[in-house]
């Protein structure tokens, strides 16, 4: 009882830490920018003025910027006591009351797409339910692709596909503004289907486990209603999954800068881009605040909701649930990435032998032909070859930034009580908004795009991590190692970090194609490669100004992208069918912890973030807290 207490203060204080690290790296932008504030806020307060030494330093007196970072810090936390967020540096006015407006306006979208989600996921776990309550749902059934597929297509890439489809082409909906109930509709499509998606799959891998048990086998014998039943079942799965309601939370509060800004709706996530491009730091401050406090609450609240549902009897029996056990890999399951790799590998292959910078104004925005297989964008420029090198590119700092997750993830994955609370924090920090904070002081930029997706994708890995050096240090041959007197230095390095090491880098493989993801949503809000970069994400932005003269040039890299995300899906679902076979085939020249360590992680990918990790126990699966719970997120 002693080292769980002390596991759980260590816990609340890695996250109360970070927490703070947060809100100072937040309250300290204006230090930390490389750029001079007092020169931003003459710009905007008069782009005539001069901008002489004595204008800029009456500026920083004014604004109280020639202070050291300490004093800067104290006056904007003591302003957030009183209600005063500061004053926006590019329009002049107060920044509350336009973060308090703006966040209506998110808020209100926000609660349509969580509609659209629940309607989409209703939609998806419904029969399974029905089949369940009869008893004839498979112990190996689960979400589905098309749950996976819908939970790993980002927004940002929704969004302009359905501006094409439904409000250019089709002229159903409007395509822009904020002036009624019809303007709401594309954009909840946009974040609500991914949402959807996400919480689909993650109800119908729980619903076999709940049907499975012996209550509902006792139920259909004693002639209870199918329907009685079926809620039963739902209110034995969804405690189980609801933590990731609030992940879910902080998934729209990520997409919604992406799809705000597409969209032209006046909310808290295109007032956040807007402020970090034009270096509008106070604005920026307010904003971030803002979504991070947004993400934090919808945690909190998911955990009570979750313990509301359980009441007081269950809530330790809810973490154990039968696991489903799938299907091994069939022939169709390895085909579909290595057709989707192949692909992309020859349109890449194909691009890199083409230029991707010569300029022919002659054949600007030219329908796909012989010559440019693609068409070409506004300046004449080939989109296949723009396509391929920015491919290269694209995969390239992807592979950095996941080789910095995983050892991020591998050195903290020894520290499991102090990682689980920062991770909590890493969690409510989307990508878009790490990218915000990282342009802020950086600027926009490739590097700066890769700090902030590095920074919040280690937590999936620091609990596999964790949860692989818990099983090997619980093993019988350590033990066996401890009594013919190995040091502890040895035992960590011979045999607990190779266990922990070789499934983890895995686990980080697997993700590569979701940090692209992640790495294209930044560059399409502007925040990662800037032109004449090929990018894709910058392709798919720079496209969306000549959408309807020319199609083919943004349905090209939302294509390829789209090809990516199934990318991922694919290896996820391939790696859960051969880890559940392999497991279940394990000898006993295989420790348990080597078992685990190869094939403990149960995921599923949208953009790239694992949803959960679990440790097989029998025939029970313990979902642990830090890695259910604290672990996931969104693009």
């Amino acid at each position: 009882m002693r080292r769980v207490g002390t596991q759980v203060l260590a816990a609340a204080g890695g996250r109360a830490g970070a927490l703070v690290v947060v809100v100072g790296l937040v309250g300290l932008l204006p230090w930390l920018s490389g750029t001079d504030p007092a020169l931003s806020v003459l710009r905007a307060r008069s782009a005539e003025q001069e901008p002489t030494a004595e204008a800029l330093q009456a500026v920083r007196d004014d604004l109280g910027l020639g202070e050291g970072p300490l004093t800067l810090l104290g006056h904007w936390l003591s302003g957030l006591l009183r209600g005063d967020a500061g004053t926006s540096w590019v329009s002049g006015t107060e920044v509350l009351p336009g973060v308090l407006s703006g966040l209506a306006v998110s808020l209100t979208l926000m609660g349509a797409s969580l509609l659209v989600a629940l309607l989409i996921a209703t939609a998806l776990c419904a029969r399974m339910v029905v089949r369940g309550a009869r008893g004839a749902l498979p112990q190996g059934a689960g979400g589905g692709a098309g749950a996976a597929m819908l939970a790993s297509v980002p927004e940002f890439l929704i969004a302009p596909v359905g501006l094409l489809v439904l409000g250019v082409w089709a002229g159903l909906l409007p395509t822009s503004g904020w002036t009624g109930p019809r303007d709401m509709v594309l954009p909840a499509l946009a974040m609500g289907i991914p949402a959807g998606g996400l919480l689909g799959r993650l109800v119908a891998d729980a619903l076999p486990g709940a049907f499975a048990e012996r209550w509902a086998e006792l139920w259909r014998v004693a002639g209870v209603s199918t329907t009685r039943i079926a809620l039963g079942g739902l209110r034995r799965a969804v405690p189980a999954v609801a933590p990731q309601l609030g992940l879910v939370a902080v998934g729209l509060t990520g997409g919604a800068v992406a799809v705000e800004t597409v969209f032209a709706v006046p909310g808290i996530g295109r007032a956040a881009l807007g402020a970090a491009k034009s270096q509008d730091l106070p604005l920026l401050q307010g904003c971030v605040l803002a979504l991070l406090a947004l993400g934090l609450i919808a945690g909190a609240l998911a955990q009570l909701l979750r313990r509301r549902l359980l009441g007081p009897s269950l809530r330790d029996a809810a973490l154990t649930l039968p696991a489903p056990r799938p299907a091994a890999a069939t022939a169709l399951r390895v085909l579909v990435p290595a057709v989707l790799a192949a692909a992309l590998l020859a349109m890449t292959v194909w691009g890199l032998l083409r230029d991707p910078f010569t300029v022919d104004t002659a054949a600007r925005l030219g329908a796909p032909s012989a010559a440019h297989p693609l068409g070409t964008d506004a300046l004449g420029r080939d989109v296949l070859a723009r396509l391929g090198h920015g491919a290269a590119a694209t995969v390239g700092t992807a592979a950095a930034v996941t080789l910095a997750a995983g050892l991020i993830g591998l050195a903290l994955g020894f520290l499991p009580a102090f990682s689980a609370g920062v991770a909590d924090i890493a969690n409510a920090v989307p990508p878009v908004l790490a990218g915000l904070l990282v342009a802020a002081v950086t600027g926009p930029g490739t590097t700066g795009a890769a700090l902030a997706v590095a920074a919040v994708s280690w937590p999936p890995l620091a609990a596999h991590a964790a949860t692989l050096v818990q099983e090997v240090r619980a093993s019988r041959f350590l033990a066996a190692q401890r009594a013919i007197g190995a040091t502890p230095s040895r035992i960590l390095l011979r045999h607990v970090l190779p266990a922990v090491a070789a499934p983890v880098a895995r686990h980080a493989v697997l993700r590569l194609p979701g940090t692209a993801l992640a790495l294209a949503a930044l560059g399409f809000l502007g925040l990662g490669a800037q032109a004449p970069s090929p990018e894709w994400g910058l392709l798919l932005d720079e496209s969306r100004s000549y959408l309807e003269r020319a199609p083919w040039a943004a349905l090209a890299p939302a294509a390829a992208l789209a090809a990516l995300a199934g990318l991922a899906v694919s290896l996820a679902s391939l790696n859960l069918a051969g880890a559940r076979t392999a497991a279940g085939t394990g000898t006993g020249a295989e420790t348990g912890a080597e078992t685990g360590a190869r094939w403990g992680v149960r995921s599923w990918v949208r953009g790239a973030r694992v949803r959960g990790a679990r440790v097989r126990t029998g025939t029970a699966v313990t979902v642990t807290p830090s890695a259910e719970e604290g672990v996931g997120g969104r693009l």
